[in-house]
């Protein structure tokens, strides 16, 4: 059984910054490091969204073309977590976020919540 923990959320102002932590713990977190990793958001009223992946190496790393430029994953696999660091943020950045498999094999976490606004 593995866990995500996601973390890091807030509220924001434009243009400001957070980065979003997603630990896997539990009997089997240590199976994190073998699986390609991604962020996702959901807002309000709409579907989940992948915005972001990365290898299991950190070698590959894809965004969707709303956060291009803006978003940044990473990934630490001796501390079974993956990290998102968001710059530049916009009110349409206000979301839900979690973390998951790119193919969301595990049961969602919580999720953190992210609210830009001034």
């Amino acid at each position: 059984q593995v866990q995500l923990v996601e973390s890091g959320g807030g509220l924001v102002q434009p243009g400001g910054s957070l980065r979003l932590s997603c630990a896997a713990s539990g009997a089997s977190g240590s199976i994190f490091r073998f699986y390609e990793m991604g962020w996702y958001r959901q807002a309000p009223g709409k579907q989940r969204e992948l915005v972001a992946s990365i290898s299991i190496s950190s070698g590959s790393r894809n965004y969707a073309d709303s956060v291009k430029g803006r978003f940044t994953i990473s990934r630490d696999n001796a501390k079974n977590t993956v990290y998102l660091q968001m710059n530049s943020l916009k009110s349409e950045d206000t979301a839900v976020y979690y973390c998951n498999t790119r193919r969301e094999t595990f049961s969602w976490g919580q999720g953190t919540q992210v609210a830009v606004s001034s």
